[in-house]
């Protein structure tokens, strides 16, 4: 087994850190290649930038991690966010399924996992959900780092990217940020860790980080947290985020959801998913409802209200942010071709007429008419 003491030094990107203008003579030099990089003109930045959100994982405009732009599963102890983001970087890497809790995720040559909190549970988690003939895939395309890093990251924003040039990776993940840099709910600590997150982004290198919620019980919606003030330390730590899932349940809980609180594109969920402990999967819950599936079951045109009432538990009465999310699935749907929605009116005396919805018909369905014509 491969010791601490035999891991190579970290070699750093070239030129890095150094300001463009030092020379080891002290003249002026013109700017590195590194430098230049980054460098780019107004126009080629703004119009020549993809308005599209090309993901890591997702789908669409349904984005859970958006490449380079950092993703943070959060959550309390006990929750499954080891378990969902080893997952992802199997699929990752190719042994896991392509798709992942119904969302498509892209391939990579390598990921570096910082195994900080607890490693040998971590290594025990991995092994759930590998086997032997994993080995050959496993050495060439996920590199574990056993512990904290060599020195703070708030203390060091060019560690993590060192880290990554070290191992050839392309994706690096924090399990978990705690252990990574102290006094994270100090703004320039916070602020600090950011600025290291984004120095890997601005070179290539992708950034999953697992952190914790706060302790308190949460912001609303019978104590579940709801937004990213439920996240635990400092502001700065999600500003620089792309995209933060939170896992809510107990520690140890088969079902857990996942709450997308902040997006790069349209929110993902709320999610149920169901944990296999043993095995070490995560599922979507047999009960998730797919909102294309159920419209193309329904008989008659319906509204948002009528597929809300599908997301709330039963016996209850669909919630405002219920009704919201099925009206964005819906209008998803209809921006993809796959329901055709009928505007209805605003109120007034006769107190309006909702939008409503069908199914698209399926190309099949215009074989059969031309086929009984």
């Amino acid at each position: 087994m491969r010791q601490e003491d035999d891991l190579p030094p970290i070699v750093w990107p070239p030129d890095f850190g150094r300001d463009p203008g030092d020379s080891a003579d002290g003249t002026q030099e013109t700017a590195t290649d590194s430098t230049r990089k980054r460098l780019i003109d107004g126009a080629a930045f703004i119009l020549d930038t993809t308005l599209d959100c090309p993901s890591l994982w997702g789908d669409g405009e349904q984005v859970l991690w958006p490449d380079l732009e950092a993703l943070y599963i959060t959550g309390s102890p006990g929750v499954g966010k080891t378990t969902i983001a080893q997952q992802l970087v199997l699929s990752v890497i190719g042994i896991g399924p392509a798709r992942f809790l119904g969302l498509p995720v892209a391939r990579q040559d390598r990921i570096l996992y910082l195994a900080m909190d607890r490693p040998r549970q971590i290594a025990k988690s991995f092994a759930r959900m590998v086997s032997e003939r994993d080995r050959a895939a496993l050495v060439e395309r996920l590199v574990i780092w056993k512990g904290p890093p060599p020195q703070d990251v708030a203390k060091n924003a060019l560690i993590l990217l060192g880290l990554a040039a070290t191992a050839g990776a392309s994706t690096i993940v924090l399990d978990s940020l705690k252990d990574a840099a102290l006094g994270l709910t100090n703004d320039e600590v916070g602020g600090a860790v950011n600025r290291a997150i984004q120095t890997c982004l601005v070179n290539g290198v992708n950034v999953i980080v697992l952190h914790h919620q706060t302790k308190r019980s949460g912001s609303g919606d019978g104590g579940k947290p709801l937004a990213l003030a439920d996240v635990y330390g400092s502001a700065w730590l999600t500003a620089g985020a792309g995209s933060v899932v939170l896992i809510h349940g107990d520690a140890g809980d088969t079902i857990v959801e996942l709450r997308h609180l902040k997006t790069p594109a349209e929110p993902v969920g709320p999610l149920k998913i169901e944990h296999d402990h043993i095995a070490g999967i995560s599922r979507l819950a047999d009960d998730q409802v797919d909102p294309l599936e159920w419209l193309r079951k329904q008989h008659a045109p319906i509204t948002a209200h009528h597929l809300a009432q599908m997301y709330a538990d039963p016996g209850e009465q669909a919630k405002r942010s219920h009704i919201e999310r099925a009206r964005r699935d819906l209008n998803r749907l209809t921006r993809q071709g796959l329901a055709v929605k009928s505007e209805g009116t605003k109120g007034g005396t006769s107190g309006g007429i909702p939008d409503t919805w069908l199914p698209a018909a399926r190309p099949h369905q215009f074989e059969l008419v031309e086929d009984s014509a």
